[in-house]
Formats: C-alpha cells, sequence, structure tokens
C-alpha cells in the first residue's frame, strides 16, 4: 500500500539508524520497526470484575427504585 505519513523525530531517526545500519529501504525500515512495535505489546490481561455483597436486595429492573434505596442507604 503506497501512501504519505509524517515520521515524529524520533521516529524518522529510528528509522535512519535502522536504514545505516541494514542498509535497507525506507519502506522495509518502518514495516520491520512497525513489526518490533507490533510484537512487543505487552499480552491483555483478562478482565475480573470483583464484587462485595453490600447487604441491599434491589430489583434492578426499575431503575427509579434502585436510586430511591441507594439514595435513602446514603443518608443512613
Amino acid at each position: 500500500m503506497r501512501t504519505t505519513v509524517d515520521l515524529a523525530p524520533d521516529v524518522a531517526k529510528a528509522v535512519s539508524e535502522l536504514r545505516r545500519r541494514s542498509s535497507m529501504g525506507l519502506s522495509e525500515a518502518v514495516n520491520e520497526l512497525a513489526r518490533a512495535g507490533l510484537a512487543a505489546r505487552a499480552p491483555s490481561t483478562h478482565f475480573h470484575q470483583r464484587s462485595a455483597s453490600l447487604g441491599l436486595r434491589v430489583d434492578v429492573s426499575n431503575v427509579a427504585e434502585v436510586l430511591e434505596v441507594l439514595e435513602q442507604a446514603d443518608r443512613d
């Protein structure tokens, strides 16, 4: 794919250094650095929702009632 991009100065410097070290073209250097960045991403962790019993029993199908119960709990 052919496109135009603006590289930040630090990225342009990294591309230039890689090109100089490896005798490769601009596109090849940008692709190599992009692939390295993609491979270095931290693995995603599974999200786990923690919950705790608040001692309230509320039918959440009625939002207005839930809000009343919570507001009453705040007042107490």
